[in-house]
């Protein structure tokens, strides 16, 4: 059977995966979504609005929208599908355009609700990203036992190496 770990890591990498697929999605394209994407439209148009230096270095609002919804769009694909190492990169991506995509809505004065999924979905990614980064095993806890003499002395406590 599998560790609560596993199913933990698993079960986050699937509905993370799969949320930034979708919402990469609905900024590149409106077919799911045509309010959505004019939506997102919007927000972009008024994030490059607020912060002139993204214009002053030729980022159009556009191109902000479609380079972060790419990235969430790539890196929910490799969170949901693909194995090892790569889904904490992946996790470590998502973390920080969720820390920019905050920043842009604080940067506009947006309520609490136009933002709360992402403070939520930072919430989890940084609880998978650290769930993935503990170690498998336990170490095992340091034994007393009698010696000859009646004393305690310390068991010599076998390690792992890897």
């Amino acid at each position: 059977m599998a560790s609560p770990r596993t199913v933990t890591i698993v079960a986050l990498s699937v509905t993370l995966g799969l949320f930034f697929v979708f919402m990469g999605t609905i900024k590149l394209t409106p077919r799911l979504s045509k309010d959505a994407y004019s939506e997102m439209k919007r927000a972009y148009k008024s994030y490059v609005k607020a912060l002139p230096a993204l214009k002053k270095i030729g980022i159009s609002s556009v191109f902000l929208r479609k380079a972060i919804g790419s990235l969430e769009l790539a890196c929910g694909i490799v969170l949901t599908l693909v194995p090892g190492r790569p889904k904490d990169v992946a996790n470590f991506i998502l973390l920080l355009l969720v820390l920019i995509v905050l920043f842009f809505h604080q940067l506009v004065g947006d309520p609490l609700k136009r933002y709360a999924h992402a403070l939520v979905f930072g919430i989890l990614l940084t609880c998978r990203l650290l769930v993935s980064r503990q170690p498998e095993e336990e170490f095992p806890e340091k034994k007393l036992s009698r010696g000859n003499n009646g004393a305690h002395s310390r068991e010599p406590i076998k390690m792992k190496v890897s």
